[in-house]
Parts: C-alpha cells; structure tokens; sequence
C-alpha cells in the first residue's frame, strides 16, 4: 500500500507542475504557482519516503527493490539503494527539484511578485518532463506479481559509506543550477537583467557550486580508494559529465558578482546560466542513455535516451532560441578597463570557457564517432592533460591576481606591488621543492603556483581591520577560504604527481617489497569473511620512516550480485599515503601485490573541501542583506 501512496503523490506532484507552468501565462499566476510549487515539494518527499520505506522493509514486491536489495545487505546499503540505481535516482533527482521549486516559491520576493511567477513557471516547465520521463519511463513503484523470495543485491562497488553523500550532494548541485536557469529565463522574459537579479540569483549559483564541489570531491576519494587503481581522477566520461557543469557554474559566479557589483557583462551571464544547466542535462543524458558502460552509469535502455534526449532537445534548444530572441533587448553595463577586477573576471572566465570546450570535446566525440561511424576510439588522459595544462596554469594564476585589483581600473605598477609578497612566497615554494629533490618542470610550476595563490588567497584582507572581524564581508571569507582551497589542491596534485612511487610483485608470504623509504612484508594470505560477502585477505607488515603497521587488503567475492572487487588498505601519513592492493593469484601461492606512495595526495580532498566551504560562506552575506534566495 505504501509504495502506492508514493506512486500516487508523483502523479499529483506531476499535475501541480502543469499547473504551475501554465500559471505564468495569467497575470494572477501567483496565485496558482506558488502554493503549486509548495505541495510539489511536499509529495515528492512522500514519495521519495515511500521508495525508501519499500527498501528498509525489504519489499521485494517492488520491482526496482528485488533488483537493487537484498535482505543479507547491511542497513547502510539498503538506504543508499534507493539512490544506487536508474529509478531510485531520477526519484532523488525529482524529489531535489520539487524542494528547490518550493525554497525558490518562498525566497524569490524581492523582484516582485511577476518575476516570481514566470520563474515558477519556468521550473514547473523543467518539472514536468522530468515527472513524464519517471512515471512513463522510469516508474521506481513498479510491482512484480508474484513478489520474489529474496532479491538480487546491489552492485558491490557501491556499496561504499562514500554513495551516502556523493550522488545526493551532485544532484543538489545539478539542480541548482535549474533554479538559476529558471531565473534567467524569467530575466529574458521580463527584460529584467539588473544588478538586483545578479545578487539575487547569486547565492544560488553559489549554493549550487559549492554542492558541486563537494559531490565531485567525495567522488574522486570514492574513486581513489575503492577501485583500487590508485589515482584520483581518470577522465572517465560520467566524471567528466560533472566537471563540466561544474566549470560553467565557476565562470557563471564570477559572472553574476561582476553583474552584481558593476552592472556589466548582463548577457554572458545569462548565457552562462542556460549553459550551465544544460550541460546537467547532457551529464543526465550520458549517465541515463546506455550510451556507456561505467560504474557510474545506469541506465542500458536506449528508448529511455531517447527521451532525455527529447526533453534536453526541448529545454537547451527553447532556452537557447529565448536567449537569440532576447539578447539583443539587453542594454549594455558598465564600461570598464582591461587592467580591472572586472577585466580579470572576463579572462578568467575565457579560459574556463576553453577548459570547458576542451572537456565537452574529448567527452563527446568517442560517443558521436560511434552512433555516426561505428568506430571506437578513446580519448584518455593524455589529450586532458595536454590540452588542458596550458590553460590551467595561467588560470591558477589569474585566481591570485583577480580579487586583488580594483574595479574598472587599475594600473599595472599599482597591482604589481600588491603581488610582490606572492611572488616571493612563490620563489621561496620552488627552491624548497628542489631542496626536496623536485625536478619536473609542471611539478615545480604547481608548486610555485599554489604557494603564489596562498599567499594572495591571505594578501586579500590586506588593508582590512581584522580586529573588526565581523564587519568583513562573507563574500571576502569565502573568496579567501574558496582560492586557499584551491591552492592546497594544486599543491597536492603537484607534489603527487612528481614524487609517487609504485612498485607491483607477485609475493607469497614471506615475500618483500617497497615503494620510497618504505618496506613491505606479506604476512599471511587467508580467508576472511563479511556480512555479504567472503574474501581473501593479505596481512601485510610495513615499516618505515617513525613509524610501522599492518596493511590488510582484500579481494572480495559478493554472491547476490555475483561479483569480485578489490579493497584497498591504505595508510596515511602527514607526508602522504601508503596505498596497497591485492591483485589476483597465479594458482602456485604467489598473489600480486602492489604498493604505492603518494606524497600529500589527501591536500586535493581537503582542498576540495575547502573550497566548496568557501561557496557557502559566502551565500551568508546575502541573507545577511537579506537578499538571499530573493
């Protein structure tokens, strides 16, 4: 009966959106879309509670829990199985729009009730789609008749405490970036692109990048220590569909606080608000389509592509259409110099712009060659890392220089004398890595770069009375936090990068290894056994500089689903981590074992984290003008 109620509150929740899309049309539409968007909200967390009850019941008369769950799955996994899985997720991803669509019916006041309207009506228009591509294409409440005995499990790889957070904080962040998607097509409707919309639409932006930021982050350390290959980041293209929101949503809230502030660049910031969405949409399309085979994809139904590719061809293409029709109404902002904070902020977002293409291209076209030629090719790190280092360097460095000019103008003595303290900093950071033994041109570049960017990340209070604490504004703590975090990531990428150490042999116990100044010796190779799965287990003793440990890595076998992964071990030091993986026997006693050093890997993480910090304080000093959400 529960999974029922949750059905029937997504066709009700789906017949509000209508409503609440054809409200814009009256010119008493607030009326209708407001209290429209308040109950969506209200029963998509019905039904999402429904879906979640079936599965910490174990309803195996629920299609999608017979296939996702099992009752031999420990508790963590059965909640994180709602979201594991095509259905569960696009529940998630309604759920997280309807809440948004309810903060966004009360928050959105300040630029009258009109613009809320037609705002509203714009997210009962993304709405509706969505809830037509559930209900008919998706159903996550189908019934099996009869019910099976026991269900099939969940894919081993996720069941990881990282999927608790990782897909809901993307997909808060995807959606968003609807809401500002939705106000720019309210913008373009009204003509009401003003440095009020900016600083309203502003903490969304930044709402929707820091969540971003968070979910790609957790997603990388989900990557580094689950599957066993030892890096952070590998291109593959379901990582990419989040990067690439991500980058547009960096651009666009740079954009809007020049918007905001100046009253300039009104244009490109609206473009930068349907692109950023749009580009979700296409990360949505990848993951959903069976276009890929990934553990992070899905979906393996073509017709459900199709579909999304109906409703991405119809938002992206309307709103792009809109913005052609509307654009040229814009009036133009405020004039300002190159040499400026403004002047820096578009360069800044030009090569974001480039980074972007440079992603959307390698992304896309292994998938285009193929639905149009048939030909598989693929396109790995070598094309990012070469395409992209000359961008990313001098974008890390513009970071520094940025919110150290003034606005409209600034002169280059004047700015060079702000930078000197940075630049020493910088010089200093490259003769320490060379005292270290540092020798790789890019490594010594990050190092210098990110040292460059710590120091002008403080050098921003400069001139600011810190004894008056509260007075500094949010937006200055978490640009500082926000860039701090970026160059404590740069650091950690740099360094290891330049100084990682592996070393892969095939030991029996008894058996030696090492990787830099440390020492490994295989124990034991046993059995071992766990609440869903059995496994073999290396005991592995490991001593080196201040201190010693045992290592136990694991090869494990899950029955329902039939399956084999890898479990790391890994030992974290405040120099780096000390990465081991047991690799497959060769059937005389001798498995594979491999070690790997990685010098301050866990600064990207904690970078990561920091930066996406940074974004929410600074949405506080708009709810502090109470212009938050407005």
């Amino acid at each position: 009966m529960i999974p029922e109620i949750g059905h029937a509150a997504l066709w009700l929740a789906a017949g509000l959106a209508l409503a609440q899309a054809l409200a814009g049309f009256r010119a008493d539409g607030g009326r209708i879309a407001v209290p429209a968007a308040l109950a969506q909200g209200a029963l998509c967390a019905v039904a999402f509670a429904a879906l979640t009850w079936a599965f910490l019941k174990s309803d195996f008369s629920v299609a999608l829990v017979a296939g996702n769950s099992h009752t031999a799955k420990p508790e963590l996994y059965k909640w994180t199985g709602v979201w594991a899985n095509h259905e569960g997720s696009m529940l998630l991803w309604v759920a997280v729009l309807a809440v948004f669509g309810a903060l966004a019916a009360l928050r959105a006041k300040s630029l009258g009730e009109r613009f809320r309207t037609v705002m509203l009506s714009a997210q009962g228009f993304i709405a509706i789609g969505f809830y037509a591509y559930l209900l008919i294409a998706s159903n996550p409440f189908a019934r099996i008749v009869p019910a099976p005995v026991e269900g099939s499990g969940l894919n081993p790889l996720l069941q990881d405490p990282g999927l608790a957070f990782h897909p809901p904080l993307l997909y808060i962040g995807y959606v968003g970036l609807s809401v500002t998607f939705s106000f720019a097509v309210a913008a373009l409707v009204l003509d009401k692109v003003t440095p009020e919309w900016a600083r309203a639409v502003k903490p969304w932006v930044l709402g929707a990048w820091s969540f971003l930021t968070a979910g790609i982050t957790l997603g990388s350390f989900w990557a580094y220590y689950e599957l066993g290959w030892g890096g952070w980041w590998f291109w593959d293209p379901v990582e990419n569909a989040s990067l690439m929101p991500w980058l547009a949503a960096t651009a666009l809230f740079h954009s809007v606080g020049v918007l905001a502030a100046r009253g300039a660049l009104k244009n490109w910031t609206l473009l930068l608000a349907v692109v950023a969405f749009s580009l979700s949409m296409v990360g949505t399309f990848i993951v959903r389509s069976g276009l890929l085979t990934s553990v992070h994809a899905f979906a393996v139904d073509p017709e459900r592509g199709v579909f999304l590719l109906i409703l991405l061809a119809i938002y992206v293409g309307g709103a792009l259409a809109l913005y052609a029709l509307r654009a040229g109404t814009v009036t133009a902002g405020a004039p300002f110099r190159p040499v400026s904070r403004e002047g820096s902020l578009v360069v800044n977002n030009l090569i974001l712009s480039a980074v972007l293409g440079v992603v959307f291209l390698g992304t896309l076209y292994p998938l285009l060659l193929e639905a149009v030629t048939g030909d598989q090719v693929s396109v790995g790190p070598p094309y990012f890392e070469t395409a992209l280092l000359p961008l990313l360097l001098p974008l890390v460095a513009l970071m520094a220089a940025g919110p150290l000019m003034r606005w409209r103008t600034m002169d280059w003595a004047g700015l060079g004398r702000r930078l000197v303290p940075a630049l020493v900093l910088g010089i200093a950071a490259i003769g320490v890595a060379l005292a270290l033994g540092m020798r790789s041109p890019l490594a010594l570049a990050g190092v210098a770069l990110s040292a460059w960017l710590a120091a002008a990340s403080v050098m921003i209070f400069r001139g600011r009375k810190l004894k008056r604490i509260r007075l500094i504004p949010a937006s200055v703590w978490g640009t500082s936090i926000a860039h701090l975090g970026v160059a404590v990531a740069t650091l950690g990428i740099a360094a290891s990068g330049a100084g990682g150490i592996e070393t892969l042999a095939n030991l029996a116990p008894g058996g030696r290894l090492s990787a830099g100044a440390y020492t490994a010796q295989v124990d034991d190779i046993m059995p071992a056994a766990g609440p869903n799965y059995t496994a073999i287990r290396a005991v592995i003793s490991v001593t080196g500089p201040g201190g010693a440990t045992v290592l136990m890595p694991e090869r494990r076998t899950f029955v329902s689903p039939s399956n084999e992964t890898t479990e790391t071990d890994i030992w974290p030091r405040l120099t780096g981590n000390l990465y081991a993986v047991l690799g497959p026997g060769d059937g005389s006693g001798r498995w594979q074992v491999r070690l790997v050093w990685q010098p301050m890997i866990a600064l990207i993480w904690i970078g990561g984290m920091m930066a996406a910090l940074g974004g929410l304080i600074a949405m506080r000093q708009g709810r502090r003008r109470q212009e938050a959400f407005a």
